[in-house]
């Protein structure tokens, strides 16, 4: 995971002339000042297999064919580059799970902006505490902030403008460089009256953050550990902490699959768990409603209006979601919750595909039980696997030197070396230097091999690996880093003594860096 993670900047109406710009911005503005993050490794303990799992049940059981399953199943397969995990949950009772290998589902995934809607769940339980109200003014909790001179509407910015995205911002305030997020966010004008205008804005959701920080002497992580996580059954999962000491609201969650499941069946009863209210039920009915409105397109998710850190989507639905494909879905006219994580470049075709093959599945009534169609999903969803990279070739005589590092040219990445070690061509091994540290990587062609990298901003972490000669000088390596959305994408073309490598990531925006050469010296 990066250092600093990536924000989801969206504006009102991706769908139309924005979208392209959006989308840019979502994957290359990033927090650059150091959060504290928290990857699997020595020190990190990690989620502790899930307990208690929601109730399973066969899709007929609860009015779903298993083929109109397999139907969506292979539809996001097909149309979604690359789907990492799904579970639809019916009627309470999940009737359909996987995981695209080598995603699995006891690992935690990274949650981008679908932290926000965790951060509203926290708002609303100080509320009903009697801790703070969401008509209080911002500053009350920010009594050594003087709004400078001209930036008076800051005065009038309540805790409910924070939740609906109407801070009255005309630009998002950008934490990069900064170590003082808090006095950045006030320092930036407000030239709107707050609550009249929409703006996507993570800034403000780390506000909210440090609200509940100050109003109830604890860290939102830490708030929500007994009244949220221990209740759902989540553990103590993993959350980023800006420079300032405060759980950052805006993203920097790290959960599981069925984590997102439990927490959109929370919502979908109200706030009810195992017959115990959780969360009261009208902060789950405000929070889920069009709070502002942020475009008029029938055919867009992202014009359906924003509630408190939820959007409202069509079918009369509402979700929680996060960059590259992080989505909470809560459908409660179908009494549906699709929980879904991803790594894609366009989050409204993963929506489509729910429209388009998933809703029109949901029936009414109990269906005959279809062991073989059951049967075929079930193998299915077994069988998930992200692409690997396949090849049977052979490199050619001279077209590579074995076991001596070559030496790469400068980069931003901070490659310093890469070393192909000879194998039998099935198997692979890639020795890479990178900001000084030597991380071996076993490559199995048409398979993943698990081990550990680091790659430029991301630090050291679990990761899988795949890769083949695909002509007789072109290496192609594939490294997943999966409790991320991230895969790093190597194309290595070999000529004697030198090397030419190309490197994209899957998601992530921004122009892709160009080719680095490296030379054996």
């Amino acid at each position: 995971m990066p250092s600093a993670s990536p924000r989801a900047v969206r504006g009102p109406n991706p769908s139309r002339g924005r979208a392209a710009a959006l989308v840019l911005a979502a994957a290359m503005v990033a927090f650059a000042a150091p959060a504290t993050a928290q990857p699997s490794g020595p020190g990190v303990a990690p989620l502790p297999p899930v307990s208690a799992k929601l109730p399973r049940a066969t899709p007929e059981s609860q009015g779903v064919s298993s083929q109109a399953l397999l139907a969506f199943i292979d539809a996001l397969d097909a149309n979604v580059d690359t789907m990492n995990s799904i579970i639809v949950v019916r009627h309470g009772q999940v009737i359909a799970e996987g995981w695209w290998a080598p995603f699995a589902p006891d690992t935690p995934h990274q949650m981008f902006s679908l932290t926000k809607s965790f951060t509203s769940t926290a708002v609303g339980l100080a509320q009903a505490e009697g801790k703070l109200s969401i008509d209080d003014p911002v500053l009350k909790y920010f009594p050594d902030v003087t709004p400078a001179a001209g930036n008076d509407f800051q005065k009038g910015m309540r805790i409910r403008d924070l939740l609906a995205m109407s801070t009255g911002h005309r630009t998002e305030p950008s934490f990069q460089g900064s170590t003082t997020w808090t006095k950045t966010f006030f320092e930036h004008p407000v030239l709107h009256k707050p609550g009249t205008i929409f703006l996507y804005n993570t800034p403000a959701s780390y506000i909210l953050s440090a609200i509940v920080q100050k109003a109830t002497g604890q860290k939102e992580s830490e708030f929500l550990q007994s009244r949220l996580f221990t209740p759902l059954g989540i553990g103590t999962p993993r959350w980023e902490t800006s420079p300032e000491g405060v759980s950052i609201g805006g993203y920097g969650l790290w959960l599981r699959t069925e984590d997102i499941a439990r927490f959109g069946q929370l919502y979908l009863q109200k706030g009810q768990w195992q017959g115990k209210p959780l969360v009261p039920a009208d902060w789950v009915a405000a929070a889920t409603t069009r709070q502002t409105s942020n475009g008029s397109s029938p055919t867009s998710d992202w014009d359906q209006g924003y509630g408190y850190q939820f959007w409202r989507s069509r079918n009369k639905s509402f979700r929680g979601d996060g960059a590259h494909g992080q989505f909470c879905m809560v459908l409660p006219d179908q009494d549906t919750v699709v929980a879904m994580t991803s790594g894609t470049r366009n989050m409204q075709g993963v929506m489509n595909v729910v429209w388009e093959k998933l809703l029109p599945a949901l029936g009414a009534a109990k269906m005959p039980e279809n062991l073989a169609a059951k049967q075929a999903l079930t193998e299915r969803l077994a069988k998930l696997v992200v692409k690997p990279i396949s090849g049977t070739l052979r490199p050619a005589s001279g077209a590579v030197i074995f076991d001596k590092p070559y030496k790469v040219a400068t980069n931003d990445q901070g490659l310093e070396a890469v070393t192909m070690i000879r194998g039998d061509g099935g198997n692979n091994t890639i020795k890479l230097k990178v900001k000084g540290a030597d991380h071996t990587i076993g490559l199995k062609q048409g398979e993943w091999h698990t081990s550990r990298m680091a790659w430029g901003n991301f630090v050291e972490q679990p990761a899988a690996a795949s890769g083949a000669w695909t002509t007789v000088d072109t290496f192609i390596a594939k490294v997943t880093f999966y409790e991320t959305p991230f895969i790093l994408n190597l194309t290595l073309k070999f000529n004697g003594d030198t090397v030419t490598i190309d490197r994209e990531m899957n998601v992530g925006g921004g122009p892709k860096p160009a080719a680095v050469s490296g030379k054996i010296e």
